[in-house]
């Protein structure tokens, strides 16, 4: 932590910046959290491993308490829900296993989190009161929010109170753990890939930027202890920042996602730039003129006026907003399809049609695309054997899409380009054998292409290298070594 220092200001609040040079892939903060459990309107999950439980089945139980374990964490210790075993015990709280059948969430679960914040708050007051109690909450703002805040007091604060009989923790207490997680808490995955949410108070008080310079890594077989990285080279001085939101999203819908679950309005680089940042993320083909993309002329106002880069073409923002919403609803009956032919064709259609609205890099495109990229090679009819040169053109090419994308806005130490990489070298292998079976190519021009997919996979595993062995990412970084080293022996045989 010497490399990092708290500063604060009106624009930031409590923030972080360096105290010294850092080079990209170098740590800035290395954090265990101060708490961790099921993610905000979960559906029922075990407590403690966060593994989904089949409801339609019986829920295996914590025999201590009655609240769900899955099998294996009955027969181990179950350290995660050990804290609050006791209190439920205690209390008599048994859980009802109800679930909304519209939505399939339960809510009784929302509060297994904030309660271990609480039992963690007594266990460990200095750390609570040096690191957690000062974080932001937002509590005036959460206030007008009255469907959410009261959902808030009567399944978690009165629940905790009541059925739980923890009256030593106040009203105002419990409400205010609820916002520092709501505002500062983020999800992660365990080695099994199950979402968990924690909180981890030097890393959630980093700033927000569209353009994030830290990447976070998880290790659930460290505790689930966080390092935080620097994506790119930083200086001294310079502010530290992740992002809130997805990073792929458009301007619009990042708005409104830090507006509504952070309570702020960006207004960084990427989000007063209606090109945002040069790659027209959001920009339309403009129906008037060849030449012209039509914009926002204020990216951060949803009812500002749009106009054409090249003519007097101009449209509301309204007008703009509604074909938006139609366009991407279309998109989103496809997304909602299992993966298959059928969707695969179904997205390429679309894309098609789109092809004279959208620009080519709009997020439209680039969400259709990175489907498009996992199925191509893993779909019945679409196996990696069964791709023709055109398609694994294709391929290669929408992998080269997304990364311009990426390159942009997760520039660096980036997990989606990490995995980008990965999926774009078997095209590039397949191509060039084939090209050479054909003879295309000679037994040079053989090795360069070769050489190209090492290069590319050695990027891949530079990025994933720092991930924990045994999560899934460190599996492929695992898989992205073992082609490197067969690659490696194919080109040097030439």
């Amino acid at each position: 932590m010497d490399r990092v220092c708290i500063e604060t200001n009106d624009d930031f609040g409590r923030h972080i910046v360096l105290s010294g040079d850092v080079k990209a892939g170098e740590v800035v903060v290395d954090e265990f959290p101060f708490a961790i459990g099921p993610k905000q309107a979960s559906n029922i999950v075990c407590v403690n491993c966060f593994e989904d439980l089949d409801f339609d089945k019986e829920i295996t139980a914590c025999r201590v308490c009655t609240w769900p374990l899955c099998e294996q964490c009955q027969e181990e210790t179950a350290v995660y829900h050990k804290s609050e075993c006791e209190v439920f015990k205690k209390a008599n709280a048994k859980f009802s296993g109800m679930i909304n059948n519209e939505t399939g969430v339960c809510t009784q679960l929302d509060c297994i989190t904030p309660l271990r914040v609480l039992l963690k708050k007594e266990e460990d007051p200095e750390r609570w009161e040096k690191e957690v109690e000062c974080m932001e909450y937002h509590d005036l703002a959460r206030r007008t929010e009255i469907e959410t805040w009261n959902a808030d007091l009567n399944n978690v604060a009165k629940y905790l109170r009541g059925p739980c009989k923890l009256q030593r923790f106040s009203e105002d207490l419990i409400m205010q753990v609820i916002g520092i997680l709501e505002v500062n808490a983020f999800e992660g995955r365990t080695a099994s890939g199950y979402v968990f949410r924690g909180l981890y108070p030097m890393t959630g008080i980093l700033a927000h930027n569209c353009v994030p310079n830290t990447s976070r890594s998880i290790y659930p077989s460290e505790n689930y202890r966080i390092r935080l990285r620097a994506m790119v080279d930083l200086k001294e001085g310079q502010q530290l920042y992740h992002s809130y939101t997805y990073t792929l999203s458009g301007t619009r819908y990042r708005q409104e996602h830090l507006k509504s679950g952070k309570f702020f309005i960006c207004k960084c680089e990427r989000c007063v730039d209606p090109t945002e940042l040069g790659t027209h993320f959001s920009s339309f083909k403009c129906t008037k003129c060849d030449p012209g993309w039509f914009h926002t002329t204020n990216p951060i106002n949803a009812q500002a006026e749009w106009k054409c880069t090249h003519c007097a073409y101009k449209l509301s923002g309204e007008t703009v907003q509604k074909a938006t919403i139609a366009m991407q609803m279309e998109i989103d009956q496809a997304m909602a399809m299992e993966n298959s032919p059928e969707k695969i064709e179904a997205l390429e259609k679309i894309s098609k049609k789109f092809k004279s609205l959208l620009h080519p890099l709009h997020y439209m495109n680039t969400g259709m695309r990175q489907s498009l990229i996992e199925m191509y090679g893993r779909v019945n009819g679409y196996g990696i054997a069964d791709l023709p040169d055109i398609l694994l053109e294709h391929k290669q090419e929408i992998c080269e899409q997304v990364l311009r994308v990426l390159n942009k806005f997760e520039p660096g130490i980036s997990r989606s380009r990490a995995f980008t990489l990965y999926e774009m070298h078997v095209p590039i292998v397949l191509l060039a054998k084939s090209a050479f079976i054909a003879g295309v190519l000679s037994p040079e021009n053989l090795k360069d292409r070769l050489q190209n997919a090492i290069d590319v996979l050695n990027e891949c595993v530079s990025i994933l290298k720092y991930e924990d062995k045994a999560s899934q990412e460190g599996g492929l970084c695992t898989l992205a070594e073992k082609a490197v080293e067969q690659l490696n022996i194919s080109a040097e045989s030439l």
